[in-house]
């Protein structure tokens, strides 16, 4: 399972307009496209690549929110509100019988818009971490997710 880069951060907010407004005033991202979840999102990006992401936070966040993400974190400023780091990887296969070997849970994501399977973990202090393969490693090996964003109510 080799990492190949850090791929993107997200951070909760209670105004997702001005927290969006600020990274692309401020340090000159831009909005730019994302997946339809079934909450607010927005993506902000570098050149060609999606580095930050926003969505609502706080103790007032969507079913569909709480669904996918599992937020774990109802903190509204300071650094409760990073949600979790992602990282592009190859090995699906591979990772999950490391992750099931070792007794480590996992929660398994598809989003076929973006063509991604996701595992999302936990490090020991809690941190969450995003792990994204292409989707078609899940196909090639037959693993299906445990929850399909395709399949949150709209």
């Amino acid at each position: 399972m080799p990492l190949q880069r850090l791929q993107h951060v997200l951070i909760q907010t209670t105004d997702l307009a001005a927290t969006s407004r600020w990274w692309e005033e401020v340090l000159g991202l831009r909005a730019g496209p994302h997946p339809d979840f079934g909450f607010p999102v927005a993506w902000l990006y570098c050149g060609e690549e999606d580095v930050v992401h926003l969505t609502e936070g706080g103790a007032a966040v969507s079913a569909n929110r709480q669904a996918y993400l599992a937020q774990q974190s109802q903190a509204e400023r300071g650094t409760g509100v990073l949600d979790h780091i992602a990282f592009h990887a190859t090995g699906l296969a591979e990772i999950l019988a490391r992750l099931q070997a070792r007794g480590v849970p996992f929660q398994s994501r598809r989003v076929d818009a973006q063509g991604l399977f996701q595992l999302f973990l936990f490090d020991p202090n809690g941190v969450k971490v995003e792990l994204n393969f292409a989707g078609s490693e899940a196909d090639a090996a037959g693993i299906a997710p445990q929850l399909m964003a395709s399949s949150l109510p709209r």
